[in-house]
């Protein structure tokens, strides 16, 4: 009985882990009845006299191409008609030309012919790009060419196998193809995009609360020591354990039609661009988690004297793969999280200089090392954040999201507001503002600035230390202070 109730509490696990799964198992069932039905039902007599003992193909072709995605149902089912069609008529001329020399050379002639096509096409698996994409046609090519090249049978007996063979083959796949497609369709490509921006939003919670958890602190004798932590540890090794996934996922996402926001030639090798410099950050991140949790902990008084810039880094590095991941789930164009890039390059300067001060000259070597390691990882993951946010930007272009910019900002109040960027020309004590409005970014600016509309703005300045920071004003106060000057 406890094998029972283990075995039921797994099931449970597996299907609330993803429901589609359920609805899969249904859909397997559903084509395996339908090409079942070519074999015993009468209303389809035809089609099985004339299939005969091989209709039981069909059934085989269901097993092992029905795939959960419709990405690589489409894949393996074109793989295995395609290699099924071509290695059925080499198959066909190969007995036929073998025939012609003779009865005691056919066979030798056969024998060499499998050998030559099954040593060529197992050669061509190592090719990586075959292999990923056309090694299950490789395979059926294989034993389709063999199966019908060695048959004992006549040329009239031949073609029928074969004409058989490749009928029963194209009925599972047409089978496959349309229960994928139409009934609760799973898009590879969809799971590649939400895969990405879950990836997102797991690394931006991790930095923006890097800061908390770096210097928070617990009483333990005269130090102040960082407690240790293992949240979101099972999201973070997904992420750093995603290249096969992700792979898997853009392979099969290119076989799939257009569907919903995912247009024809959709760049998904763009998705794995991305992919690959966010497992790069992930590792740095990875690297920061193990001093958190290290035994060997700083007195808290000498992290404080770095806690400023420290903590801006990591925050605005977290809120700008936010932004990023906000824009992946709407598929619209964004610049905000250039905005918190800048801030985080900012406080990279702002490290430096006070590294150049002298401020750590009185820190022991050992806590030294532990510091600049700290802070040499935190200045790569600004820097990888930076061309995350620009390889976004490429995949954004290429995939054509739409042009309509809403960033959102984030006031020194902490409330959001989105709005469309438009660079107005203005100084206010020699540094430039701009001026986010209401309008689309395919507006004209002229004409947005020329509506008679009071409408309150967002205006983000950049202050001496670097800074973006956002201030609510009213354009016809602008406006009117731009007359005064």
């Amino acid at each position: 009985m406890e094998t029972v109730k283990d075995i039921l509490k797994e099931g449970m696990r597996v299907a609330n882990e993803d429901p589609r799964r359920v609805i899969h198992t249904f859909k397997v069932g559903l084509a395996l009845v339908l090409v079942s039905s070519f074999y015993y039902y009468q209303p389809f007599g035809p089609f099985t006299d004339f299939l005969g003992i091989n209709a039981m193909w069909a059934v085989m072709t269901v097993v092992v191409v029905f795939e959960f995605s419709v990405g690589a149902t489409l894949g393996k089912g074109l793989n295995r008609g395609v290699a099924t069609l071509v290695a059925g008529g080499l198959g066909i001329g190969a007995h036929h030309l073998a025939s012609l020399s003779g009865a005691t050379v056919e066979p030798i002639l056969l024998v060499m012919m499998v050998f030559v096509q099954a040593a060529l096409s197992t050669f061509l698996r190592f090719f990586p790009r075959v292999k990923t994409k056309f090694d299950y046609a490789i395979l059926i090519f294989i034993l389709t060419f063999a199966l019908i090249s060695l048959s004992g049978f006549k040329d009239e007996e031949i073609l029928d196998l074969a004409e058989s063979r490749i009928s029963t083959v194209v009925i599972g796949g047409f089978c496959c193809v349309l229960i994928s497609i139409f009934v609760c369709p799973v898009w590879a490509g969809q799971d590649l995009h939400s895969l990405l921006a879950s990836n997102f939003d797991t690394l931006s919670h991790f930095l923006q609360d890097f800061g908390d958890e770096y210097f928070e602190a617990r009483e333990k004798g005269d130090y102040k020591v960082v407690e240790k932590s293992g949240r979101n540890l099972e999201r973070f090794n997904s992420l750093l354990d995603s290249k096969g996934d992700e792979e898997a996922l853009a392979n099969f996402a290119e076989w799939e039609p257009p569907h919903g926001k995912f247009r024809f030639r959709h760049p998904w090798k763009q998705y794995l661009a991305v992919g690959a410099l966010l497992r790069q950050c992930a590792n740095r991140i990875d690297a920061l988690n193990s001093y958190i949790n290290s035994d060997f902990q700083i007195p808290m008084d000498i992290k404080m004297r770095l806690e400023e810039p420290l903590r801006r880094m990591t925050s605005e590095s977290g809120r700008s793969m936010q932004e990023v991941s906000i824009s992946l789930k709407k598929m619209i164009k964004s610049s905000s999280s250039d905005i918190h890039v800048f801030n985080s390059q900012s406080a990279c300067k702002a490290l430096s200089n006070l590294l150049k001060s002298g401020i750590l000259n009185d820190v022991e070597p050992l806590q030294m090392v532990s510091l600049m390691t700290t802070a040499s990882l935190l200045i790569d993951i600004v820097n990888l954040t930076e061309k995350i946010s620009e390889s976004v930007h490429e995949l954004a272009t290429a995939a054509r999201f739409k042009n309509k910019m809403r960033p959102t900002v984030y006031s020194d109040s902490g409330s959001i507001s989105g709005r469309a960027a438009m660079p107005i020309e203005s100084h206010e004590d020699g540094h430039g503002v701009t001026v986010l409005n209401d309008v689309d970014a395919s507006n004209n600016v002229d004409n947005s600035l020329g509506s008679e509309n009071s409408c309150h703005h967002v205006a983000i300045k950049i202050v001496e230390d670097g800074e973006i920071h956002a201030h609510t004003s009213l354009l016809e106060d602008m406006r009117r202070n731009d007359r005064l000057h």
